[in-house]
C-alpha cells in the first residue's frame, strides 16, 4: 500500500509535470518520455472513477497548477474546506491505488 507521503510526492510530480508540460513534450521529442508519463496515465486512470468533487479538487490542484487559495476563490470555498477536500483525496487515492494493485 502507498503511504500518503509516497502519494504526495507523486502528486507534486504530476503538478510539476502539468506546470512545465510544453517543455516535457519538447524534451520527449529529443530524449524520449520521462517515467512521469506512465505515473500521471495511472493517477488519471484512477481519478476518473472519483466521486465528482475529488476529481474536480485533483484536475484544479495538481494538472491545472492552482493553489488551494486560487481554487477556493474559483470554487467559492473556504481554503480550510479544499484543504479537507485535499485530504479526502489523498485518502481515495490511496485506498484506488492499492485495489489496483491487488
Amino acid at each position: 500500500m502507498l503511504t500518503l507521503k509516497q502519494i504526495r510526492n507523486d502528486l507534486k510530480d504530476i503538478r510539476y509535470y502539468y506546470s512545465r508540460k510544453e517543455a516535457f513534450e519538447q524534451g520527449f521529442r529529443v530524449v524520449g518520455t520521462n517515467d512521469i508519463v506512465g505515473k500521471i496515465k495511472r493517477y488519471n486512470t484512477v481519478m476518473q472513477s472519483a466521486p465528482t468533487r475529488l476529481y474536480d479538487i485533483y484536475v484544479g490542484l495538481y494538472a491545472r497548477n492552482l493553489t488551494q487559495e486560487a481554487l477556493s476563490i474559483e470554487m467559492c470555498y473556504t481554503p480550510e474546506y479544499i484543504q479537507i477536500l485535499n485530504k479526502r483525496l489523498l485518502l481515495y487515492l490511496q485506498k484506488a491505488l492499492s485495489e489496483e494493485r491487488a
